[in-house]
């Protein structure tokens, strides 16, 4: 399968054929990814982009969630992207463990709110971009991801191209110039988790794709076997792959319904972890001073993500499941403010984390942990996790969603709040992305 076929797929498909399921799902991800992007907003990254978007002579046409501030439209995608991605709270595809709002949802938002989209095509967009970039992702993982790329980033261009492409009307031919205008723009390695960069990967990534699909527009060329061919994307990135997932069954399921949404702001491979360690605090009473050693039976993998024993900040400690799984038996709980880096040096969390033993386990899958608790008194208590919350199996429910969408929003009143949450829920039938996007301004009055 090539490119020019995934690009008339992508053309070919109204918008208005996307199924209410999948719409549902948009508007479950939508909720996450401001949210997220909302409780990072204050991030110094945030400021660091902005300082550099201000040497661009930035216009003021696009919102930057939770700041109650505008930018032009391409440093808006950017630092929306980064923001989003900072808490590592943003949704995921368990498959190939890709992020597909982060990418996606800041590159239309940052054209919807310049050049107005309704809230049901904003929706649809977002649903189509998200098939572009895990079909891609799907096609090249895992060589790519054991290769070190960073999967968000290197394949999320391909998404906000897609999805902005099909705003801007473009035909078969430009469409494939703006996947060839992804293809030669993927970033995001895996060396740079625990540091500034890896959020700066989606929203790099949103930041290429958007400007990919306006260049495209253009008429500016590019290789329309950008990801088939032998010096292309998915040769060039990838062992082996598998060009029949670019669009074999396209429009009988769409990907996004296979969303999944973090309870827990960390690495998403320690989140059986953190929940089989809560299990311990809840059914078994277990608290750290009664630990003599916290052995964790993990998916292999988790070793290799999250593998940081000592991890020197908040940042790091996101990648130590270790640290997790320390933090989760002494508070009963993993948020963002477990992840300060007063709770990673804390001499509570020093003693304890150096009790947690990490044992990879090719029986257990990447859902699952067993986790057991060697106790002072010579007794053991056991908890073995089959599908951890979050996961498809144990989905995150909508009262879930709000909750955690409300814990990370308190830099707003609570009405704002209420009708930011029911205007995302009502999304298909509103007319103003921009609308959507001021209710994310705290404390700034709207107008009428």
């Amino acid at each position: 399968m090539t490119t020019m076929e995934l690009a008339e797929r992508i053309v070919a498909t109204p918008l208005e054929s996307i199924p209410g399921p999948a719409l549902v799902e948009a508007k479950r991800s939508l909720l996450n990814w401001v949210g997220v992007a909302i409780g990072a907003a204050q991030h110094p990254m945030v400021d660091m982009v902005l300082r550099v978007g201000r040497l661009h002579g930035a216009r003021e046409d696009a919102t930057v969630l939770g700041r109650g501030t505008k930018t032009d439209m391409f440093t808006a995608a950017l630092a929306n992207g980064i923001s989003s991605h900072i808490l590592d709270y943003d949704d995921t595809l368990l498959d190939t463990v890709l992020h597909p709002s982060a990418p996606v949802f800041p590159a239309l938002l940052a054209y919807g709110e310049t050049y107005g989209v309704s809230g049901g095509d904003f929706l649809a967009a977002f649903v189509m971009g998200a098939e572009v970039e895990q079909r891609i992702a799907q096609a090249i993982y895992p060589s790519h991801y054991d290769r070190g790329w960073h999967i968000t980033g290197s394949v999320g261009a391909f998404g906000a191209a897609a999805a902005v492409g099909k705003l801007l009307g473009l035909d078969r031919t430009r469409m494939a110039y703006a996947l060839g205008l992804a293809a030669t723009q993927p970033l995001g390695m895996r060396e740079m988790f625990g540091t500034f960069t890896k959020p700066y990967h989606p929203g790099k990534a949103a930041q290429n794709g958007l400007e990919a699909a306006f260049l495209a527009r253009e008429g500016f060329t590019s290789s329309t076997r950008a990801i088939e061919a032998p010096r292309g994307f998915a040769l060039v990135t990838s062992e082996s792959p598998k060009f029949e997932r670019l669009v074999d069954g396209w429009g009988e399921t769409w990907e996004i319904l296979n969303n999944s949404y973090k309870p827990f702001p960390c690495g998403i491979v320690i989140h059986p972890s953190i929940d089989g360690v809560m299990r311990l605090r809840e059914k078994h009473g277990c608290r750290p001073e009664s630990v003599l050693e916290l052995e964790l039976k993990v998916h292999p993998l988790v070793l290799e993500l999250c593998g940081k024993k000592e991890p020197r900040d908040g940042l790091e400690a996101k990648f130590s499941v270790y640290h997790c799984a320390a933090i989760a038996l002494i508070d009963g709980w993993v948020g963002p403010s477990q992840f300060d880096d007063a709770k990673v040096w804390a001499p509570e969390t020093l003693a304890l984390r150096a009790k947690v033993i990490a044992r990879p386990d090719p029986a257990i899958a990447e859902d699952q942990v067993c986790v057991t608790a060697h106790l002072k008194d010579g007794s053991t208590v056991s908890q073995f996790v089959e599908h951890v919350v979050g996961s498809k199996h144990v989905p995150m429910t909508r009262d879930q969603l709000e909750k955690k969408f409300l814990s990370l929003t308190t830099s707003l009143s609570p009405e704002r709040r209420q009708e930011l949450i029911k205007t995302i829920w009502n999304f298909e039938v509103k007319s103003d992305v921009a609308l959507m996007a001021a209710l994310t301004a705290p404390d700034t009055p709207l107008s009428s």
